[in-house]
């Protein structure tokens, strides 16, 4: 039944609605919702800590509820919702033969999966960094950096720092906003996939090491720490496949994976990053923070476009693994 599991092609109407179609406006993205949500338990966590006597500890448990608040609703909603949605499509098709019934809900669920992903936008995003660089407009290219992809200062980046960053975001989000949702819902259907999406919303959003942050964001990071421990683990496979795509070697992909992935602070963004880098052959660096692939060259605008093609590639690779995954039944 829709919304209790994953459908099998569901993944695939997704990804096509995603590179076909984009974003959903505003007025009806899931993940805006979420961000809405978020952003009010954020200026509630505000007024409260200007309070005497606030300490770390209530910021902490104030973060925690908001965030098992939101995911419950998003879990209730998207499972409400499909559950809905798939009793209307039982009345409307009973009698009908098999096959519209079951594209029918074929299309369904995958209209419904689509917002959870962000394939198109993710490679968009990259391209418009990519073609400010080859203009030479590194002001540009760091504004658009830093809009789209990064949450850092972009101000004093080199353009090979802004090539690499544009790079680094790639690959990391192709766990996050590709591999992660999709095993989500290969694991538990629409409800899992949304709930996926909400912490790592609420990551992007509140996991900050700053003073007002610290505490109150530290359930959301941590919950995003250990939901991405597979998905990055499994996108590095992924995109030592898709290296052909750009030119480059699966080994040395994955010898550079394996080697540096615990050298970034995140327990998880290493895998894809550093698999990224050892595939381009380039040195990916964040100042104070990180080196990946030390002996690489410095990143290029052409090294976002194999980028691209990697990412690309690789997220193909996980719908078709979700896919094959499903037995033919769902």
């Amino acid at each position: 039944m829709i919304g209790t599991g994953a459908v099998r092609g569901a993944a695939t109407a997704a990804l096509l609605a995603d590179l076909g179609f984009g974003e959903p406006p505003d007025q009806l993205h899931p993940t805006v919702w979420m961000g809405r949500w978020l952003g009010r338990i954020r200026a509630s966590q505000k007024s409260r800590s200007m309070m005497p006597g606030h300490s770390s500890r209530q910021a902490f448990w104030h973060g925690a509820a908001g965030l098992a608040g939101g995911v419950a609703l998003t879990t209730a909603i998207a499972g409400a919702v499909a559950a809905i949605i798939a009793q209307l499509g039982n009345a409307s098709t009973a009698g009908a033969s098999t096959l519209p019934s079951t594209l029918g809900r074929i299309s369904v669920e995958g209209v419904l999966l689509k917002p959870a992903l962000a394939v198109r936008s993710l490679l968009r995003a990259a391209d418009v960094v990519r073609v400010a660089l080859e203009r030479h407009d590194l002001d540009q290219a760091r504004h658009l950096l830093s809009w789209h992809l990064v949450s850092r200062n972009t101000d004093a980046l080199s353009a090979d720092e802004v090539a690499g960053a544009a790079i680094a975001s790639l690959a990391e989000n192709l766990s996050d906003s590709v591999v992660g949702p999709l095993m989500a819902y290969r694991l538990g259907g629409l409800p899992a996939a949304y709930a996926y999406r909400f912490v790592n919303t609420a990551d992007a959003m509140l996991g900050y090491r700053t003073p007002e942050l610290e505490w109150f964001g530290k359930s959301a990071a941590r919950s995003d720490d250990v939901l991405n421990l597979l998905p990055a683990r499994v996108s590095a496979p992924l995109l030592a496949l898709a290296a052909p795509c750009a030119m480059a070697s699966p080994w040395k992909a994955l010898r550079c994976g394996i080697r540096d992935a615990s050298r970034t602070p995140s327990p998880n963004g290493g895998w894809p990053m550093a698999t990224m880098a050892g595939a381009l052959g380039i040195r990916l660096e964040k100042r104070g923070l990180y080196v990946l692939n030390a002996e690489g060259r410095a990143p290029t605008a052409h090294d976002i476009t194999r980028a691209r093609r990697m990412v690309f590639a690789a997220s193909l690779a996980a719908v078709m693994c979700v896919e094959l995954s499903i037995p033919v039944s769902a």
